[in-house]
């Protein structure tokens, strides 16, 4: 939600003061609301907050002070009409994808997909009769060929993970309009910040709050973005319903992180963009991939996309999965975790933890080998960053 005055602000007022409800106490830090519910003043009262007559809250299943302040600034900043937060990212891909689908309908979806991603378009939509085709996300003729007029849903994430594949959003929004479906798009990896989605034709957007958003490794959340056209069409009564709800203590967290999220961010992809010109030099390295280098297959896509090319970076060593391991065992200062976008870097090894679940050869297919690592910059000074990684490349 906007209105005049937050609207002229500029970027970082908007993460810092947009949304902030204050209560008659005249605190500066948002109000944590930790209540289930909430009492009329009389009966009546309540009968027209569920006639939805009445501004006022009901139930933190529906809506929370806390939770309305972290969704309103998070609208803000995405420029978009509606945000609705969820308990976690997964939460929210689910409920943008299962709110407007119904059996017979079909969806195609780019292949390079998160794990868990993958699995709700190939394993759960099919048990819902939901047909499902995916393709490779860079060649536009292959979505061209998929998307038909049976096609209800097109959803792709952005750089993806862990290959970071730069999907024409535009191109592809333009495809899926032009046969009547919708487009949802997965912008975790370069966060409302680096890309804006909604702008180039989708018609809602996801988050894992979990990650940048965050950033500090402490909570749980996710987001969805989207006009009011969608959100009354299909995302607001299955929401309502079925109660991914996100904890208001959660949500101020959320809000905490917001504040610094364009300081965080900023960093982090300078970090990152050091880091990979310095991987390239590295004569074990292969395959190094990160959007905001000339060398990326599809750099110039991404810059006109993206703002910068993000905080994260991927590369192969040579041992498969051994010589990966190896390398990040020897590691100091970078941990080894599945998350990213933290303040602190760190590295995973995608076959045996996101996409450990995929076959060897669908894998490959997405250039996911054995020694594939991904590597999410943080905050640490990138000196020693590099000293840590070439202390670990140098020993293994």
């Amino acid at each position: 939600m906007t209105d005049d005055k937050t609207a002229d602000w500029h970027l970082r007022t908007k993460l810092v003061r947009g949304g902030l409800r204050r209560t008659d106490f005249g605190e500066t830090s948002e109000a944590l609301f930790l209540t289930s519910g909430f009492a009329y003043e009389r009966a009546e009262v309540a009968a027209a907050r569920f006639r939805g007559e009445d501004d006022g809250y009901t139930y933190s299943r529906l809506s929370n002070p806390t939770v309305a302040m972290f969704e309103d600034k998070m609208a803000l900043i995405e420029g978009a009409a509606v945000a609705r937060a969820t308990a976690t990212g997964m939460a929210a891909v689910n409920a943008a994808l299962m709110c407007q689908l119904r059996t017979g309908d079909a969806v195609v979806a780019s292949k390079a997909l998160f794990g868990s991603c993958s699995y709700i378009i190939t394993e759960i939509l099919p048990r819902f009769g939901i047909s499902v085709r995916l393709v490779d996300g860079a060649d536009l003729k292959a979505w061209e060929q998929a998307i038909d007029r049976k096609t209800r849903c097109v959803f792709l994430e952005t750089p993806s993970n862990p290959t970071l594949q730069i999907i024409d959003i535009k191109a592809v929004a333009d495809l899926a309009h032009a046969a009547g479906a919708r487009v949802v798009v997965d912008n975790v990896f370069a966060t409302p910040l680096l890309q804006k989605p909604l702008a180039l034709g989708a018609d809602a957007v996801v988050y894992s709050a979990t990650k940048h958003i965050d950033g500090q490794g402490r909570c749980l959340g996710g987001c969805i973005l989207c006009d009011k056209a969608f959100f009354e069409a299909h995302l607001n009564q299955y929401l309502r319903h079925t109660g991914p709800a996100l904890s208001p203590f959660n949500a101020w967290v959320m809000l905490k992180g917001l504040e610094t999220l364009d300081l965080r961010l900023a960093a982090m992809c300078e970090n990152a963009a050091r880091i990979a010109d310095y991987l390239a030099g590295r004569a074990e390295v292969s395959d190094l991939l990160y959007p905001g280098r000339a060398d990326h297959p599809q750099h110039d896509l991404a810059m006109r996309q993206m703002s910068l090319g993000g905080s994260l970076v991927t590369f192969t060593v040579p041992g498969g999965r051994a010589g990966a391991f190896a390398v990040m065992d020897r590691l100091r200062i970078i941990d080894i975790s599945n998350n990213l976008g933290d303040a602190r870097s760190l590295i995973t090894h995608p076959a045996s933890t996101t996409h450990q679940r995929l076959a060897p050869r669908a894998r490959e297919a997405l250039g996911i080998t054995e020694g594939t690592i991904r590597l999410s910059l943080g905050l640490e000074d990138r000196d020693d960053l590099i000293a840590d990684l070439e202390q670990g490349l140098d020993g293994a």
